[in-house]
């Protein structure tokens, strides 16, 4: 995707620079800014990272750089994983499980179906198991088919080591994503049923949707309530969620959108946003689902993010 974003003119009007420098950071910035999220989880933190790679960027000799591209990730990529080993200690103090903040993303981000599947709520959650070397080297090669060379240069780690880095983090995730992921057709099937069995109250047709062994998610972040870990079997998720709905009171609606490239749903309670709810489907039934409910994460659900591999 292509489309230039309200952020990108912000780095020009704010720092009342032109030229080159602007021209090459703008062109990219939405692949940067992609980089910086998947390695975050956080569009927040993305955010301060592009305006850190700008910082550095503007100091740059354009003239002793190659390739502007290979270089403003490596700035991006370096920056990301210093915001990391922040992170690290705020989600190690964040009340219950903690998922990515999720995207209102555009068809087209849906239309390419791997990058749409490395961005979905349910593999970001896997990427939080890696370590921040780990994660980087998985994100800048599966993701944006970076060189081994270019990502050795970004993370200040040898070629040898950042294939030994990948090879570990592939086998981490390969382990424990979808084998046979839904196409999207399938999954928007699967979230139909979904919805109209939530919206109906059948409970029967909630679990002919739901895997045997579902997984549900969820992320209050301490401002909502949310389940203290992942609840884990049809039965059991059933039981959560109707009693979750019983707490909350008042009148749900539930509005099918794009979330991170892939089908989701954004459920109000009177009116208001109350979560996002992101699905994993295989196999025509859904095996995961990543409920978002904290307000802070919430910010981006009402208007497009531009997300792009290229």
């Amino acid at each position: 995707m292509c489309g230039r974003s309200r952020e990108s003119e912000a780095y020009d009007m704010n720092d009342h620079v032109t030229g080159p420098a602007t021209e090459a950071f703008v062109a990219h910035r939405d692949l940067l800014f992609t980089v910086a999220y998947e390695m975050l989880g956080s569009a927040a933190d993305a955010e301060d990272v592009l305006q850190e790679t700008w910082l550095r960027w503007v100091k740059v000799d354009l003239a002793q750089v190659r390739d502007q591209r290979a270089y403003l990730v490596r700035i991006t990529t370096r920056q990301a994983l210093n915001r990391l080993r922040t992170l690290k200690r705020r989600k190690e103090a964040y009340v219950g499980p903690w998922l990515p903040e999720p995207l209102l993303t555009a068809p087209d981000v849906a239309e390419d179906v791997e990058l749409s599947e490395h961005l979905s709520l349910a593999l970001m959650f896997i990427l939080e198991t890696l370590s921040p070397a780990e994660r980087a080297v998985f994100v800048l090669r599966e993701v944006f088919d970076i060189g081994y060379d270019d990502i050795a240069a970004a993370i200040g780690k040898s070629p040898a080591a950042v294939r030994q880095l990948a090879y570990r983090a592939r086998r981490h995730v390969d382990a424990r994503r979808p084998r046979t992921p839904a196409s999207p057709a399938e999954a928007r099937a699967a979230l139909r049923s979904f919805q109209v069995a939530l919206m109906t109250g059948d409970l029967q047709g909630l679990l002919d949707v739901l895997a045997p062994d579902v997984v549900f998610v969820s992320d209050g972040g301490g401002l909502k309530l949310a389940a203290a870990r992942p609840v884990t079997g049809a039965d059991k998720v059933l039981r959560y969620m109707a009693g979750s709905l019983d707490k909350a009171g008042g009148t749900f609606t539930s509005e099918p959108t794009t979330v991170n490239g892939n089908p989701g749903l954004i459920l109000r309670l009177d009116g208001v946003i109350d979560g996002v709810l992101a699905f994993r489907v295989e196999n025509a039934r859904v095996t995961g689902l990543y409920y978002v409910r904290n307000p802070e994460k919430l910010t981006r659900v009402e208007s497009e993010t531009f997300l792009t591999s290229r």
